[in-house]
């Protein structure tokens, strides 16, 4: 997680989460290196002095443990979550775990209302052709020109066979069988609406809540960002954002030499609600380096996470690969979409990778006219929301046309 148990602990009781970090760091530096302790003399500690620093920092880390774990709220300060508080975070339908191992896969469904864990196993499916359906879809996107969101032309969204034949994989080594042991058959999206998360400590701690005028929502805008191409679709999807929120909530928005990282930062922790119109990037080797590219640079999660939100409600990443994670990690959790998740919002929409600057005010105008009518969030309105605006636009440009309305996802409750 981006936001680990330890900055919860430092949002509360900050000195406490400075001692418990410096022992942790001092305990695991001594525990590979016996030299790396400072001697308390001029000459190097002897194995005996290292082994009593050791064995005296292990006695305060345990000690500050359990001073932590005193605390209201902490009690289970860096211990697991327990099964059945898990299974209970289950409210609004099944929920799948899937496992993709050398030896193996298999599906772990989680029932609303059920104590028990069904195991299925995706006996057809294995790691070579999750390799593989995975390289299938890089090579179509990369022939699209989907890395980039903007104007396509017409061909580089047309529709490409490696691209069926990767959803063909998905759809009769994993979805099928899962429906149908969930009593489902045909098309996915006639029965399902899809959300993810990054656990399911994330349903937890989501808790529904009204939209009312009081709702505050920031919408950033930045078609032409410099040293990043032109985005003039983000005109037009802010003047959608901006109807939909007339007479229904507080409404700013943020646009080009405006949207600077300073002025979005300090208007994030005022506003609950943010939808954000421009270009992204995902640093895969340190995520909390991702971010959004703004006015006069980078706003990255680090930045984001400083700020300790809390119980903020939807972040609409309306910009580039924000659910795009890192293939050599493919069950890591460490893109954009999980982080603002991380970082205080209950629900995040966001995109497997680039998307048409047509296609996306189409979409946010639909999601958000379904998000005003539904008025509330946390319960999974905002997958409902863009299921239906994923399904519009699956209509307007023909179901064959996967790159167009495949990436939109949802994260969160």
């Amino acid at each position: 997680m981006l936001r680990s148990p330890l900055d919860q602990l430092h949002s509360s009781y900050p000195d406490l989460a400075t001692q418990l970090k410096s022992t942790s760091t001092q305990l695991h530096t001594h525990s590979f290196d016996t030299q790396s302790i400072p001697p308390v003399t001029s000459e190097s500690m002897t194995p005996e002095q290292v082994g009593q620093q050791r064995r005296r920092l292990a006695s305060e880390y345990h000690s500050l443990l359990a001073q932590t774990r005193q605390l209201p709220g902490f009690e289970s300060f860096l211990q697991p979550v327990k099964a059945n508080e898990l299974i209970c975070a289950v409210r609004n339908g099944p929920v799948v775990v899937l496992n993709c191992h050398t030896g193996r896969c298999d599906a772990l469904v989680i029932m609303p209302g059920h104590d028990q864990i069904v195991h299925l196993p995706l006996a057809s499916f294995t790691e070579h052709k999750a390799r593989l359906a995975r390289s299938q879809l890089d090579a179509s996107l990369g022939k699209k020109g989907l890395r980039q969101r903007g104007v396509k032309s017409t061909n580089q969204i047309s529709y490409e066979e490696g691209f069926e034949r990767m959803l063909a994989t998905l759809w009769n080594d994993i979805v099928q069988p899962v429906l149908c042991h969930l009593g489902f058959l045909s098309r996915i999206y006639n029965y399902a609406i899809s959300s993810y998360i990054p656990n399911l400590t994330a349903l937890l701690a989501s808790t529904p809540t009204q939209l009312t005028h009081s709702c505050r929502v920031l919408a950033i805008g930045q078609a032409n960002t410099p040293g990043q191409s032109r985005l003039p679709g983000t005109t037009k999807e802010l003047a959608h954002v901006k109807a939909h929120m007339h007479n229904k909530a507080e409404y700013l928005q943020l646009i080009d030499s405006h949207a600077t990282t300073a002025a979005v930062l300090d208007a994030m922790a005022q506003h609950d609600w943010i939808h954000l119109a421009c270009h992204a990037s995902q640093n895969v080797k340190d995520p909390i380096k991702s971010g959004f590219h703004l006015h006069d640079g980078t706003l990255d999660l680090s930045a984001i996470n400083r700020r300790s939100f809390k119980n903020k409600g939807l972040a609409f990443l309306s910009a580039c690969q924000t659910a795009t994670g890192d293939e050599n990690l493919p069950d890591e959790a460490i893109h954009l979409a999980s982080g603002m998740l991380m970082t205080g919002y209950c629900s995040v929409i966001a995109t497997m990778w680039s998307v048409d600057d047509r296609d996306a005010p189409f979409v946010a105008d639909k999601v958000y006219a379904q998000l005003m009518k539904d008025g509330t969030l946390g319960n999974g309105e905002a997958g409902r929301a863009l299921h239906h605006g994923v399904a519009r636009l699956r209509e307007k440009v023909g179901e064959k046309k996967f790159g167009r309305w495949v990436p939109y996802i949802h994260i969160g409750s």
